[in-house]
């Protein structure tokens, strides 16, 4: 078999190069470079009986489809590269045995994921397998490039790509020693991830161990896209268990206290998703002597990102379903981080920290520490600014009733959580789910007297009105009677202190 020498290896290099710069003298230079490689006599057999028995590196058939193929980007590339006989020619370049044509096929994929924004037929995707089988490290590199641009931008349908069965290749890419080639797999799979029986598929296909081994890359990038497919793949219970047996659960946990909030987030998500699932609790629990809830508690801190700090409630909230959970919770001083949280600029972060203290207040032994000044003033601030907040309005007032046992009545009447819950009554709309649990609190701090009298003095025409058209419709009947009731118990307490007026000036007469 005829050998490239190093003057036309250079020249596929150049080749190569010119077709990732696109210039404008492209079709040119590629059409005067294989005739150069074509005329060269490396190709050309010598005659001798021992050459005769190797098939030569280009194919004559390969000749003719490349020079075809020049001729068809030099009359339109443009117009038709999903056309019938740019796609015979791609499959006749990417299946040769000739890296050069090889490349020319990636690159000619790399150019449609970049400058396209249609749909890529699903028969384009069958030269892909030949491509990412390639022994060339480059055809290696700009294929699986090409092919995460094609699913990142949407051109490809990402169950149709494991039906063509392009997942096998995908995943055999995981165990490449090349960083560039990790990255791209590792993106492949990840976005492949979103789908649900993709998923199945890619822990059918043992794709979980070369993630979880990736995860622990140095490069930035792998390990970005490693834990990113492992977040998309926690999304089914099943591989949930996979992953655990495969033990994920330290590797993740560890990765919480990396430098790179984009793989703190990842993992933290990951792990909120397995911890979803009780069954796992124990397990995530047992690591390092209970390592995991000190790490997601100290993610808690203002100074780290604030997508990671939102996560961090979340799997905390996840996990915290047993009574002695939420006591170590409370013990470790979680509560003034979540007060430090409820005041933060982003939605995600105070919404992930009242749900979290909701789940708190939900557990008898977490109420005395959960009424203290501190909390009441945030919850009542909280309430106060972000009056049309319905998340945060049905979880502060689920918290504040749940909290308004009669030791502690008094210092709730006193804290600003009245006039809060007051003000967020005024903004919800009637629709909302909230609202029943701000009425509800409210119809239940009004049969105190405290509480009734800062009422009075906090209610104005707007509050009456939205309280009377409340008693008055009928679509939500709860909603209407307690509203009712407040009304009734301040009408009453009013009418107490006409009447105690009234006596205390007939004694002066």
């Amino acid at each position: 078999m005829g050998q490239l020498c190093g003057r036309c290896m250079q020249l596929l290099r150049d080749f190569v190069a010119l077709v990732q710069k696109m210039s404008s003298e492209l079709v040119h230079s590629i059409k005067e470079c294989l005739a150069l490689i074509s005329e060269c006599s490396c190709l050309k057999q010598n005659g001798s009986k021992t050459r005769q028995l190797y098939k030569p590196v280009l194919q004559p058939h390969e000749r003719v489809t490349a020079q075809e193929f020049l001729q068809q980007i030099e009359r339109g590339f443009e117009m038709s590269p999903l056309g019938k006989d740019p796609l015979e020619a791609l499959r006749i370049l990417a299946f040769s045995e000739n890296p050069g044509l090889q490349q020319s096929a990636a690159l000619y994929y790399l150019h449609m994921s970049q400058h396209m924004n249609v749909p890529l037929p699903a028969e384009h995707l069958e030269p892909f397998y030949a491509l990412l089988r390639s022994a060339d490290l480059e055809v290696q590199q700009v294929s699986s490039l090409s092919l995460v641009n094609f699913l990142l931008e949407g051109n490809i349908d990402k169950e149709m790509v494991v039906q063509m069965g392009l997942l096998e290749p995908i995943l055999d890419l995981l165990e490449s020693e090349d960083p560039t080639v990790q990255c791209n797999s590792c993106a492949c799979t990840m976005t492949l991830a979103v789908s649900e029986s993709n998923r199945e598929a890619i822990g059918a296909a043992r794709g979980v161990t070369p993630l979880l081994s990736l995860a622990n890359s140095y490069d930035p990038r792998v390990q970005q896209n490693a834990v990113g497919a492992i977040l998309n793949l926690t999304q089914s219970e099943r591989i949930q268990l996979v992953l655990c047996k495969e033990g994920a659960l330290p590797v993740l946990t560890l990765l919480l206290e990396s430098p790179d909030s984009e793989v703190q987030y990842y993992s933290c998500a990951a792990l909120s998703n397995i911890a979803a699932n009780a069954q796992h609790h124990e397990a995530m629990l047992r690591i390092g002597d209970r390592f995991l809830l000190r790490t997601l508690i100290s993610l808690l801190s203002s100074s780290v990102d604030k997508k990671v700090s939102s996560q961090a409630c979340v799997c905390l909230r996840n996990l915290a379903t047993r009574a002695d959970t939420q006591a170590k919770l409370v013990a470790k001083d979680v509560l003034p981080r979540l007060c430090s949280l409820l005041v933060s600029s982003s939605e995600d972060v105070r919404r992930a920290a009242v749900a979290l203290l909701w789940v708190l207040s939900q557990y008898p032994h977490n109420q005395d520490p959960l009424v203290c000044t501190e909390l009441l003033q945030s919850l009542g601030m909280l309430l106060s600014v972000h009056t049309t907040d319905h998340v945060i309005a049905g979880h502060a007032a689920c918290i504040i009733e749940n909290l308004n046992l009669s030791k502690n009545r008094q210092r709730i009447i006193e804290s600003p959580c009245v006039e809060g819950l007051l003000q967020t009554m005024l903004s919800i709309d009637i629709q909302e789910d909230s609202l029943h649990y701000v009425t509800l609190c409210l119809a239940e701090l009004a049969k105190q007297e405290g509480a009734t009298l800062r009422m009075v003095k906090w209610i104005d025409e707007p509050l009456t009105k939205r309280l009377v058209r409340l008693a008055g419709q009928r679509e939500h009947t709860e909603t209407s009677f307690r509203a009712a009731s407040i009304i009734q118990h301040m009408i009453d307490h009013v009418r107490d202190n006409e009447d105690s007026i009234m006596s205390r000036r007939q004694i002066l007469l």
